[in-house]
């Protein structure tokens, strides 16, 4: 939302491509709605679960550290699936050069606070140092 209102790379809106991909699929009106609970369900859900899953599997000192691998990871496949899938081009690159770099910045810090979350709730202050 902060990039969006700030005007950078304003064509780079996951929440509309993935409106538009659920829609086309459901044979549906593009419904904000639906790309916000989409990304919000594979943020918390999926990576938040996966991240807890392979957590000791994950390379890393600290959590935070484990964060970003994952928060990486995360970007990787997005750009080799949903970003073509939605007609952005692989690695998004029909947008430009800043759509994978952003998306990049946007999946550490993603991958950052998740780990940092994790730590706390682990209440281990020592693993979320990175």
């Amino acid at each position: 939302m902060i990039k969006k209102n700030m005007g950078v790379l304003p064509t780079l809106d996951p929440v509309h491509m993935l409106s538009t991909m659920a829609a086309e699929k459901m044979g549906t009106q593009v419904s904000l709605t639906t790309g916000w609970i989409m990304h919000f369900a594979i943020g918390a859900f999926a990576w938040g679960g996966a991240f807890a899953v392979f957590n000791r599997a994950l390379p890393g000192r600290s959590q935070i550290g484990k964060g970003i691998v994952l928060g990486i990871g995360a970007w990787l496949l997005m750009m080799i699936g949903p970003m073509p899938m939605s007609g952005a081009g692989l690695f998004g690159l029909s947008i430009g050069i800043m759509a994978p770099i952003m998306t990049l910045i946007l999946h550490i810090v993603f991958g950052a606070v998740m780990g940092f979350t994790f730590a706390k709730l682990l209440g281990n202050p020592q693993s979320s140092a990175v």
